[in-house]
């Protein structure tokens, strides 16, 4: 059997793709139907057919040059010579027709690999930055469908992969393979939201399954297996995402579990394998039966059972936007998608519909009858208003079969989760720690810096009540002393190590680390108690939180390692020495420091030549009450029993066996809001480490340095104590009235430091 066919060639208006079958005698083009003269055509890069046995499949690249082919043309050059000719000086009306070489043809398929490998890198390895642009809500339903009317028609071919050019060009070096595997609709656009995003980051292979195809699902498994195990034994060492929309979810699971050795990252969305539980089950036959004069109503019908149109429309809608604008650009994106949605009868019609009902059946107990096998990462995320199947149930369901798990669950979203507002899926792949680019996940060099989007979606939409209420005020001491408004006294170059006070369930996180980017554009890297990476806190059914969000802006988990690696890559490091045991105080101790007898911090800092701020922060008692600590949990019946549990599952990360800090029972303490005050942070003077590696080897003297920084610690907080009663605008009302007469957006004045 002949390797699969691949070529990486771009796909521009106007110019066509053709497979010729080397087997057949009259040597007839097998055309991929990908050519088109509107804009949608650009979406696709790379074509394969995944069940082709030909000895060689032929690419048609336009002869002439253009910036989007300058990489094809290049190779075609160094296949074909510097004449841009094949060898047989074969040309198709201004095309060159490159040949791609399968295992039938070693020699030449080395050479292929060799002139692509230095193609690759000629082309500028991007590093992310902070706040990067991950393009995120410039794709809708109606680019869905206007992509899709160009790639269904009619070509007689089997299953193929391509790649959106969106997605052509990552920025990651080696990055991670990804597979999608479409829902009911076989198109392949399903993550068309999502192309730009995660394009950046990932090899993106989408498959497309033609309107008229009759494969069944064994067989399609069997097809879409070939090229996994391929892609596997050319990069054994890298992990290979399987992205399944519904009956892609299907397919996904049952790939995973003919493939248990193979290292799989599985993502389901709403999977279809609660198929046969499905309310419109006695509808199903009917529509064999309806005459195809109303077949086109069904689309239409189906669109809305599938997915919510206004989370459709509100993809591209900015959400700083005023309500009467945002609601006329609302109206206005309905009333166009409407009229796009006709084309859905195109997509499915009639007689494909009836086929992929009855493929979705074969489907689901295909993969029932074999999740026992899976052994691979599942991250299955489940809407709550799916109206086509119990997504949220079998998301539970699956979390209790499958071994390894995780669930997010999104329950104001449809079926067609991934083409609705306020899915990101590279966050929620990051905020679940599932993207790594080998065996074994490294929090810190596996990291991808957060996106612009991110930060607008994080701090203007989840923490925007936070913000407001808290209305941080920042101040930092210069290396003459002077103490200035803002962070202009923090280090910009790293290592820089943060050493400072854990407020009350950590409140003062969110401001903290959006001050550093908006201000420095600087992430701070938390360190963090490993129970919140460890799954231990996940249920069945777990929204996308808080904890989701600070995974996505740079926590990791407490450990020397990590500690290591970041300051080894110069990053921004936030620490805690006292840990959980001051984020969760009791009552009366707010502001104590619970701090470790041991100098944990000193002499790794000295290692590095790391800068260590000492910072304190005040406001929690101007916040919220502690109304329940972990003494009131413990006199009441049952609640006892399950902080007892929590506690007796929660990881030690500290080996001290007395003193108060070794008392870290982890809980959830009972507070309530007040009339919000104001949150004040104030770092203190940078102390240089750089060149005093050998000096503090010593413990004395790594011990005299970590009693500075506690000291430094508490006179900080000392200081925001006393100064804060100076401030005219501590309470909100004050700030509010403020704002009211100067702008919304001016900077709230405070006290003089």
């Amino acid at each position: 059997m002949g390797m699969t066919s691949v070529f990486n060639f771009s796909v521009l208006p106007g110019f066509s793709i053709t497979s010729c079958d080397n087997n057949n005698n009259n040597k007839q083009p097998r055309s991929f139907s990908y050519s088109s003269s509107s804009s949608s055509s650009s979406l696709v890069r790379k074509v394969q057919s995944i069940n082709s046995n030909n000895d060689h499949s032929t690419v048609l690249v336009p002869s002439d040059s253009d910036p989007e082919t300058l990489i094809s043309n290049e190779l075609a050059s160094s296949l074909l010579g510097k004449n841009g000719r094949n060898p047989n000086n074969t040309t198709n009306n201004g095309r060159v027709a490159v040949p791609v070489v399968t295992n039938k043809d070693k020699k030449n398929d080395d050479n292929i690999n060799n002139n692509n490998n230095n193609i690759r890198e000629k082309v500028k390895q991007v590093v992310l930055e902070n706040l990067w642009d991950d393009g995120y809500g410039t794709q809708s339903v109606k680019d869905y469908l206007g992509a899709a009317k160009d790639m269904i028609k009619p070509d007689g071919g089997p299953p193929r992969w391509f790649t959106p050019l969106d997605c052509s060009q990552p920025l990651i070096k080696d990055p991670p393979l990804l597979f999608f595997l479409p829902g009911l609709d076989g198109v392949g656009l399903g993550l068309i939201l999502h192309h730009k995003t995660i394009g950046k980051v990932f090899d993106v292979r989408c498959l497309h399954i033609p309107v008229y195809d009759r494969t069944p699902f064994p067989e399609l498994v069997k097809l879409v297996e070939e090229t996994l195990r391929l892609e596997h034994a050319l990069s054994p060492n890298k992990p290979i995402y399987l992205v399944g929309d519904s009956f892609g979810g299907c397919l996904a699971l049952a790939l995973a579990a003919r493939n248990p050795n193979i290292d799989l990252v599985v993502i389901l969305s709403n999977p279809a394998t609660s198929f046969n539980r499905s309310n419109l089950q006695p509808l199903f036959p009917l529509l064999e039966n309806l005459p195809d004069e109303l077949h086109r109503t069904v689309p239409y019908l189906l669109s809305f059972i599938m997915g919510d149109p206004m989370k459709m429309a509100m993809v591209t809608i900015e959400k700083k936007l005023p309500p009467v604008e945002a609601y006329e650009q609302l109206s206005n994106t309905l009333i166009g998608l409407l009229p796009a949605l006709s084309g859905l009868s195109d997509i499915i019609p009639k007689e494909t519909l009836v086929w992929k009902l009855k493929l979705l059946s074969s489907a689901s107990a295909y993969t029932n009858s074999r999740l026992h096998a899976v052994k691979a990462e599942v991250l299955v995320l489940a809407s709550g208003k799916d109206y086509m199947l119990p997504s949220a149930d079998e998301a539970q369901r699956l979390h209790r079969v499958l071994k390894n798990c995780t669930v997010r669950y999104f329950k104001d979203n449809g079926h067609t989760l991934l083409l609705e507002d306020g899915i990101n899926l590279l966050t929620v792949i990051k905020s679940t720690c599932k993207y790594r680019r080998s065996r074994k996940l490294d929090m810190v060099l596996d990291f991808l810096p957060p996106s612009k989007s991110e930060y607008n979606q994080a701090f203007e939409g989840m923490v925007g009540l936070l913000r407001y209420a808290a209305s941080s005020v920042m101040f930092s001491t210069l290396q003459d002393g002077t103490i200035v408004k803002g962070l202009a006294g923090v280090p910009s170059e790293g290592p820089v190590l943060l050493v400072g006070y854990h407020m009350l369930v950590g409140l003062e996180l969110f401001s903290l680390v959006e001050e550093f980017l908006k201000e420095k554009r600087i992430l701070v890297h938390g360190i963090a108690h490993p129970d919140l990476f460890s799954g231990k806190l996940e249920t069945s059914l777990n929204e996308f939180s808080m904890m989701d969000w600070l995974k996505v802006f740079g926590a990791v988990p407490v450990s020397g390692p990590n500690l290591f690696r970041l300051l080894q890559r110069k990053s921004h490091v936030l620490l805690y020495p006292g840990g959980a045991r001051e984020a969760l105080h009791y009552k009366g101790e707010e502001y104590k420091l619970f701090w470790p007898k041991q100098q944990e911090f000193v002499r790794m800092a000295a290692r590095f030549g790391a800068t260590i701020v000492p910072f304190g922060v005040v406001g929690e008692d101007d916040l919220v009450e502690l109304v329940l600590d972990y003494n009131d949990l413990m006199q009441i019946p049952i609640v006892n029993d399950y902080v007892k549990d929590m506690a007796s599952q929660a990881e030690r990360i500290r080996d001290e066996t007395d003193g108060e800090v070794a008392n870290q029972a982890l809980f959830i303490p009972g507070i309530l809001p007040k009339v919000p005050g104001r949150l004040y942070y104030f770092f203190g003077k940078p102390i240089q480490t750089k060149g005093r590696e050998l000096e503090l080897k010593d413990k004395g003297k790594a011990n005299e340095l970590y009693l500075e920084v506690k000291s430094e610690v508490e006179r900080n907080i000392a200081y925001l104590l006393k100064k804060r009663e100076e401030d005219p605008y501590r309470n909100i009302l004050d700030r509010t009235l403020y704002q009211l007469l100067q702008s919304s957006s001016s900077d709230i004045p405070t006290f003089e430091p």
